[in-house]
């Protein structure tokens, strides 16, 4: 009888242990989470919360696979370079691109819809460019997203081709645009935002500055290292998150005095987005990142920690960041909150 009576007693505590733990950690989590409203559209304000935020989040990135599956349909006969295509495209990623250019679109009063298409050109272009970087040519690269690089599973040949393709794609689709009720001017003008995030002004300039860069001796100038660091960073990673920006405005109908405050904001945060992915390259193991760590290092590539160091990296970052959020003033607060929140989400990101 003592020890059944002993046993009630012992699950009681545990009971009682439990439910203290609910109500004292758990539970502010769960109401927060549970009483957000339905995430779409602008449904983030000021007033909102890290756990909205990433509920938003996931609403966005099932809103954009969803389209980008559908943009290349596995279909009979099954053919090699789709499935080579797919692989890099919908392998995962934070799909930043294409949430930046949704939000900013929303912003100016425009509907997820007008900007589905450009968001999805943003992440195709983005796939090419880390096909192209893996290439054995390029940074011959084995790992991505914790899985073989596209060239390790199609041969270098098809992934050449797939990049290629991406990049036509993504024209494709930005042009169909006035499906979805855009004006033919506007949907030119994004043209020419996207073109030139991937030529000379932008992914192409970055790149070949990025290998023309590899053991390049600045001897003690800081001043030269630096500058050729950051036209590397704003060509090569910031110009296309520039363009998804802007390429959002223009869908969602901004005025022009709008979407030259979100260039702005967006040159930051691409710059911002480049400067963490130093740090991270060489605080993070390659299981963390997904992609193989110190790379860069070993290939003696100017980066930002290299230059000024990590901590003077991490400060730069957080700089960049107070900066964007300033060529936001003047947006309604409410509207604007989910690129505030991908401001924050960018530099505290972790792999």
């Amino acid at each position: 009888m003592e020890t059944r009576e002993a046993l009630v007693y012992t699950l009681i505590s545990i009971f009682l242990s439990l439910q203290f733990l609910f109500w004292r950690f758990l539970r502010p989590r769960y109401t927060a989470v549970t009483s957000a409203p339905h995430l779409s559209g602008h449904s983030l304000t000021a007033d909102s919360v890290d756990s909205e935020f990433m509920l938003y989040m996931v609403h966005k990135s099932k809103s954009v696979n969803k389209a980008l599956d559908e943009a290349i349909p596995l279909c009979e006969p099954v053919l090699k370079i789709r499935e080579a295509m797919r692989y890099t495209l919908l392998s995962g990623g934070k799909r930043v691109r294409p949430m930046l250019c949704l939000a900013a679109c929303e912003l100016v009063g425009g509907q997820e819809s007008n900007a589905m298409q450009a968001a999805c050109a943003t992440e195709m272009i983005h796939a090419s460019s880390l096909i192209q970087d893996d290439l054995p040519c390029m940074d011959d690269d084995s790992l991505r997203r914790g899985k073989p690089t596209n060239h390790k599973v199609f041969g270098e040949d098809i992934a050449v081709l797939a990049a290629d393709a991406l990049i036509a794609l993504a024209v494709e689709e930005v042009a169909t645009s006035t499906l979805q009720d855009v004006p033919p001017d506007k949907v030119l003008r994004a043209l020419l935002e996207l073109a030139k995030a991937v030529g000379l002004e932008g992914l192409v300039a970055g790149q070949a500055a990025d290998m023309a860069g590899e053991g390049m001796s600045f001897e003690d100038d800081e001043k030269a290292r630096l500058e050729h660091l950051e036209f590397i960073h704003v060509h090569k990673t910031a110009a296309l998150l520039e363009a998804s920006v802007v390429m959002g405005a223009i869908m969602g109908g901004g005025s022009d005095e709008e979407i030259e405050k979100l260039r702005r904001y967006a040159r930051c945060v691409g710059l911002m987005f480049q400067v963490l992915d130093d740090v991270l390259d060489v605080t993070k193991s390659s299981k963390e990142l997904g992609k193989t760590a110190g790379k860069d290092l070993v290939a003696g590539k100017l980066t930002y920690p290299r230059v000024i160091g990590v901590e003077k990296s991490r400060e730069y970052a957080e700089r960049l960041n107070k900066e964007a959020r300033e060529h936001l003033h003047g947006f309604d607060s409410d509207k604007v909150a989910p690129l505030l929140f991908l401001a924050d989400y960018v530099v505290k990101r972790q792999n």
